[in-house]
């Protein structure tokens, strides 16, 4: 029976535990080039356990930034900042993962702190945006949209590939595609964001093509022996967005096409949702483990698994493969020795590096001096 804490293999990479650090953007990049916040913020990561470590989504191309300061992969200048990236997660015993994506029409913000609403496309930090069909998000999201052209859509799937090969230049061996949380893939498998008359609207086969092309596009440049897997929006909990059915059904397809695991969340192509579950404790699992079932694909999610005996439960009834942990992973460097600590493994400190480790170890003063909470701090 695995646990939260034993190694996972996909394809020739195998992880020293079922923990990964999600992507979360940041806002730090300069034209798209991460420096030595990024290698100090994954580097520790790494160093406090996390199995699986991602830096922000990585955009494709300028535009398909969240704002101005987010990190790409672009221009081949961008490799050798993520390269400094790779190599300290991988010396501090982690596996650098990165996740590629475009934002389509919820790009062109302000930094969140700054007030996170949508810049208009003569703004110096903002862009025109483009989307499947010229449907604007609402809300704070306000300017106009383009739909993209066909040759456009071909020259996405390229900037996707291009910026894969970049990845395998930097070091990654991991990728992710980042298709969830009303961003460019998700937007065209939503009949919400796409009403498209071509072969890339209407039907369902026809919604998930972008999909399809893309996978194609990045598995023929990223090494087979590499895992290639997808943030997937598969459910926009509206009736007239996608239904969880249809994702089970994408999934299923997309393994033809080289998908090695499904990272499923939610699709945020509209504020309008139903019942909304987010307060809800591990409600993605249950639809993770439905596609891990009925697909027989390796399944990882996230949302609200921050607490130990959770995320280990859910490894431990073979639910999920992976936990992804967000918040949880920025509120605290050393989660994964902390979840070990209250879930009594035998050695938590062999998470850390050795040299930490034996300090910590051969630690002679009070207990509850040494930094950590008391173990019971986190039972659910």
């Amino acid at each position: 029976m695995p646990d939260l804490f034993s190694p996972f293999t996909l394809k020739d990479v195998t992880l020293r535990n079922r923990i990964a650090m999600s992507p979360m953007t940041m806002h730090r990049s300069v034209d798209g080039a991460v420096g030595d916040y990024h290698v100090m913020l994954y580097g520790s990561r790494a160093a406090g356990g996390f199995g699986l470590v991602f830096p922000e989504q990585i955009a494709i191309t300028p535009e398909g930034r969240t704002t101005s300061a987010c990190a790409g992969l672009w221009d081949d200048r961008h490799v050798e900042g993520l390269a400094r990236v790779t190599r300290i997660i991988k010396e501090m015993g982690g596996v650098p993962a990165i996740q590629l994506g475009h934002t389509g029409r919820k790009g062109s913000e302000q930094k969140p702190w700054e007030g996170k609403l949508q810049l208009p496309p003569d703004h110096p930090d903002g862009w025109q945006l483009k989307a499947p069909s010229p449907i604007s998000y609402g809300g704070r999201y306000t300017y106009p949209v383009e739909a993209l052209s066909v040759a456009e859509i071909a020259g996405i799937h390229r900037a996707y590939a291009d910026a894969a090969r970049r990845a395998v230049a930097a070091g990654f061996e991991w990728l992710e595609m980042h298709f969830a949380h009303g961003y460019l893939g998700a937007s065209f498998f939503s009949p919400l964001a796409n009403q498209r008359d071509d072969r890339y609207g209407g039907s369902f086969d026809n919604r998930l093509r972008f999909h399809l092309e893309a996978l194609d596009a990045v598995r023929a440049v990223w090494p087979e022996r590499l895992p290639l897997t997808m943030r997937l929006g598969s459910d926009d909990l509206h009736p007239d967005g996608v239904q969880f059915d249809e994702a089970v059904a994408a999934v299923g397809r997309m393994t033809a096409h080289g998908l090695d695991l499904a990272d499923l969340s939610i699709g945020f192509n509209t504020d309008a949702m139903t019942d909304p579950p987010f307060a809800r404790m591990a409600f993605m699992v249950e639809r993770g483990a439905r596609v891990r079932r009925e697909i027989g694909i390796p399944v990882g999610v996230s949302w609200n698994l921050g607490l130990p005996a959770v995320a280990d439960r859910v490894i431990r009834d073979e639910l999920i493969d992976l936990v992804f942990l967000g918040r949880p992973a920025l509120s605290n460097p050393h989660w994964p020795v902390w979840a070990a600590r209250e879930l009594a493994h035998p050695d938590p400190f062999a998470l850390v590096p050795e040299d930490w480790g034996w300090w910590l170890r051969n630690f002679r003063a009070h207990e509850a001096c040494i930094g950590w909470p008391a173990p019971g701090a986190g039972s659910a």
